[in-house]
């Protein structure tokens, strides 16, 4: 009977976590393009990144989810190490909010929902009521697998193994942290193993201080988690990653030495009387809240001091650094005081400049060795250049609506020219990337003529984006005569590099994919070799 009591409750487990993942599948339909939209936008202000956090992790009704979304960002360069660290601190109250819904045990409306979440999933047509519809579904999968939980967890109370199990470890607070870190790294969700704690305590198999401390515990396994996201990141993203766990650590071991108080305090808020599964379940979510609210109300103001102090607690070199995708030069609140927002916007420009070339660089020595690794981080910096460009074009072109000084008014076209000419250089780099990429995975074979052509073609065009670069940072009166010559000479290898392509093609020395893709890379490295001189002959002209 033992046996058959486990395997149903296995089975409710089961029903639980299937609820949880149509629910959270439901809400991100529902919302979730939406919210990415806010988290690549994300303010610089504390609380908006902690609500921002909150708002995530409800959504996908997982802290460690939510939390390895946001490294994630953090290594694409979408937000800032300040940013990370208030989103971080308010996935906690984000699954708060989820403990608390699945607290209320509404357990008698759970086949009611199933049923209505059916109807609407699969006999209405239009798409927001589909989503409704997934939603109530894994509401209703979710209380339901919930009472039958309980339902079959409450015999095995009396077991002696239990018994004894409770007697000589859980009942160890610090074990009971343990126990609720590893629990949330087998479900991998907060959310999911607090849900487990409060079937648990609910059906007498532990008593409510042993699943409060492993309420805590949740907090330690989803540190875990997240730290496990960060494992081949960016320094930025080990340094978020870092800070997130040692606040966690130092939360939850104050906590554990003052847990009587703690536990007190839990008590005095929640008017609840442990006398009934549904109370002791109330109270433990109480737990969650009281915990989470207090670490972030404590930690949440020195995130500044942590952002600041990052780079001497964990040193790295900066330029192993994802490019943020993000405009640092440019605020918007300027934009009425053109002398200051035409400085912002041409500080802007070098730095997008800074990363072409630095993109083209790195691409450039993927020839010599290819890295899959910073191919990625490649993949990274084009994607920075092309939000960059959206957002420095929109920006002058608000600008432009204002009164200019002569002078100034040619200003903006030029460097509108300029930034379409430089995210012109990142496209084609990533799409030589691309060919280079296909090359490796289709195992393509150049002849060794032909791989030293590519890289020598490849090493004349970085001289023409390095001067390109340069001019845009500060006009030189040889660079146009140089870049000339230097795209003269590109323009030789082509017509070289193509005639001898056709006696390769023509001998059988080359296959016709290979041939394609190497065609390709030629007609890439050309049109990057355009744009440069475009751009060296527009700053010359408006210098």
């Amino acid at each position: 009977m033992t046996i058959l009591y486990v395997l149903e409750a296995l089975g409710g487990l089961g029903l639980f976590i299937l609820g949880m993942k149509t629910m959270t599948d439901g809400l991100q339909k529902l919302a979730g393009d939406k919210f990415r939209r806010a988290l690549e936008r994300v303010a610089g202000n504390r609380l908006a990144a902690a609500l921002l956090g909150s708002s995530l992790s409800s959504l996908l009704q997982s802290s460690s989810a939510a939390c390895i979304i946001t490294i994630g960002f953090v290594n694409a360069g979408l937000i800032s190490l300040y940013q990370a660290l208030g989103i971080l601190l308010g996935t906690g109250i984000g699954t708060t909010l989820a403990v608390q819904f699945i607290a209320f045990k509404i357990t008698s409306f759970a086949l009611p929902a199933i049923f209505a979440g059916v109807l609407l999933r699969f006999f209405v047509r239009r798409r927001r009521w589909v989503n409704a519809g997934e939603l109530l579904l894994g509401a209703g999968l979710l209380f339901l697998g919930l009472r039958v939980m309980e339902a079959n967890l409450q015999p095995l109370q009396q077991n002696a193994i239990v018994l004894g199990h409770d007697t000589f470890l859980i009942s160890k607070h610090f074990t009971s942290v343990l126990f609720g870190a590893l629990l949330t790294l087998l479900v991998q969700s907060g959310s999911t193993a607090i849900g487990i704690v409060m079937a648990l305590a609910g059906s007498g198999l532990i008593s409510f201080e042993t699943g409060a401390a492993m309420v805590i515990g949740e907090l330690v396994g989803t540190s875990v988690i997240t730290a496990f996201a960060s494992i081949g990141g960016t320094i930025e993203a080990k340094r978020a990653v870092f800070f997130y766990f040692v606040i966690n650590i130092f939360a939850v071991t104050v906590v554990m030495i003052f847990f009587p108080s703690f536990i007190e305090l839990v008590r005095t808020i929640s008017p609840a009387v442990l006398d009934s599964s549904t109370a002791v379940s109330r109270v433990l979510a109480n737990t969650h809240t009281v915990f989470s609210i207090l670490s972030a109300c404590i930690f949440l103001p020195l995130i500044g001091f942590f952002a600041r102090s990052a780079s001497h607690i964990i040193p790295g070199s900066e330029r192993t650094v994802s490019v943020e995708a993000r405009t640092i030069f440019i605020d918007n609140r300027v934009i009425n005081t053109p002398p200051i927002a035409l400085l912002q916007a041409r500080n802007e420009l070098r730095r997008m400049a800074d990363i072409t070339r630095s993109m083209y660089c790195e691409m450039a020595a993927q020839f010599v060795r290819y890295d899959a690794k910073k191919s990625v981080a490649i993949e990274q910096k084009e994607n920075a250049v092309d939000i960059i460009q959206r957002d420095l074009s929109d920006f002058l072109v608000n600008l432009s609506r204002n009164p200019l000084p002569p002078e100034e008014t040619m200003d903006i076209p030029v460097m509108l020219q300029l930034i379409s000419e430089l995210e012109h250089v990142a496209d084609q780099s990533e799409a030589i990337l691309d060919y280079l990429r296909k090359k490796k995975e289709e195992k393509l074979v150049f002849s060794t003529i032909a791989m030293t052509e590519i890289r020598h073609l490849s090493r004349k065009v970085e001289e023409l984006v390095v001067l390109a670069a340069e001019s845009v940072e500060s006009p030189v009166p040889e660079a146009l005569e140089k870049g000339r010559g230097v795209r003269d000479e590109v323009v030789q290898m082509r017509e070289a590099m193509l005639n001898g392509h056709i006696k390769r093609l023509s001998n059988g020395k080359c296959t016709v994919r290979a041939g394609i893709i190497f065609a390709d890379m030629i007609a890439a490295f050309a049109k990057i070799s355009d744009s440069c001189l475009t751009i060296i002959e527009t700053r010359r002209e408006f210098a």
